[in-house]
């Protein structure tokens, strides 16, 4: 079996699949034979006469072609913590993973709260080009207390968010009051910090089990309805993130069903692993909100299926070496994964037939765009489901190395 490394070009493909989310398309989930020219530039409806002489020919076969990836949210270290990992690994991990657009979240020092800040990014993707799009701060300094001067941010970022819960609500109003107008939506992570507390699992039988502070389903269910009253006072386009729970789907469900404009996200590792699986109490599985049941994992994925789940997010969270070796209870939040998540999410739920392999792209790719406002991802990433690679320091473009999946071997690549 080639490995990624061997592609030369031009390059002829033979009888790919097209996973095109566009569903006006007339392509989607065809097989058809796709040539790269030297500049890398897809053909699919190409002459022979364009095929130069000394083509390769690529031997592999199952290979997929499909719409650029979107993640909706993840956190850049730079600027302010450089040393756990840099924008141009960061911008190079999402390549590797076939993302070609990533929202960045407003976390970064500074926060990304008023113009001088955007100004570091418009530098970004002048170096870069625009695969990494910023959100704006709701509240200055991500505090919850004041609202920045969102009609002044509104042109350069894709929303607005401070990619935590914000506990004051009539701020909240407030936000949703002035966004609406902007034509940009806000983000909000659901979640009841007094019911919250301290804990670090889901509240549960696996909680008691494994002698770890429970976290209650209710702190995120209780958050989220009172934010979809609050959609439905002002109408404002609002995406919910973090999406953990069987009642959270239900809700949403309703929120749609009531013609409210909102839209949900989950994460990945949400969707790949349960409360059960934190037996090795492995600090790189402590997330925010904690990973639910085996029974939320399930809802999660029956919400994708039936649209109450819109997309899945990476929410790629790079720690230092040292934040993570820490016990349990005291570790930092987050993991990364956008090198990693589709071949993942492809074993997890395309080979298990729990979702189709257009269910689960539409959620990576087309969904987060129509959330953002961005136009139909093209035809931009070339994924082979069945080859197999090691995780291990030399294969990955991040310095970070806060994964489970760290020295385990997976199937399925993009190339």
């Amino acid at each position: 079996m080639p490995s990624e490394n061997s592609l030369s070009y031009p390059v002829l493909f033979k009888q790919v699949q097209i996973l095109d989310t566009d569903f006006s398309s007339n392509i989607s989930e065809t097989l058809a034979d796709v040539f790269v020219d030297g500049d890398r530039q897809i053909h699919l409806n190409f002459d022979q006469s364009q095929i130069p002489a000394n083509i390769n020919i690529d031997p592999r076969s199952g290979v997929i072609l499909g719409t650029g990836l979107i993640d909706l949210y993840s956190t850049s270290c730079e600027p302010g913590h450089e040393s756990t990992e840099t924008i141009s690994e960061l911008v190079q991990a999402a390549k590797n993973g076939g993302f070609t657009t990533v929202g960045i979240l407003p976390n970064t020092q500074p926060a990304i709260d008023d113009i001088a800040a955007l100004e570091f990014w418009r530098n970004v993707q002048q170096k870069h080009g625009n695969t990494l799009q910023p959100w704006g701060a709701i509240t200055k300094g991500l505090e919850g207390k004041q609202l920045t001067d969102m009609s002044e941010l509104a042109d350069s970022v894709i929303g607005f968010t401070d990619g935590k819960a914000i506990s004051n609500l009539l701020l909240v109003r407030r936000a949703m009051e002035y966004i609406r107008p902007l034509g940009k939506p806000i983000a909000l992570f659901p979640q009841n910090p007094d019911l919250a507390g301290s804990g670090v699992i889901r509240e549960g039988k696996w909680s008691i089990q494994y002698g770890m502070s429970g976290y209650p389903a209710a702190a995120e269910t209780t958050a989220l309805a009172a934010l979809i009253e609050l959609v439905r006072l002002t109408k404002a386009p609002t995406h919910f993130m973090r999406i953990s729970t069987a009642q959270s789907v239900e809700l949403m469900a309703q929120a749609k069903n009531d013609g409210l404009p909102v839209t949900a996200s989950t994460t990945w590792l949400h969707l790949c692993h349960c409360d059960r699986d934190l037996e090795n109490y492995d600090p790189n599985l402590r997330l925010m909100p904690p990973l639910g049941s085996e029974s939320d994992r399930l809802a999660l994925i029956a919400g994708i299926k039936s649209g109450a789940i819109d997309s899945i997010a990476i929410d790629h969270t790079p720690r230092a070496y040292e934040e993570k070796v820490v016990p349990f209870e005291v570790a930092p939040v987050g993991a990364i994964g956008l090198e990693f998540a589709l071949p993942i999410l492809w074993q997890n739920l395309v080979v298990t037939k729990l979702l189709t392999a257009r269910e689960l792209w539409q959620a990576l790719s087309a969904s987060p765009a129509k959330t953002l406002g961005l136009a139909q991802p093209q035809l931009a990433t070339f994924f082979e489901p069945s080859l197999e690679w090691l995780v291990k320091n030399n294969a990955i473009a991040s310095q970070s190395r806060n994964s489970n999946y760290m020295g385990r071997s997976l199937i399925g690549k993009i190339l």
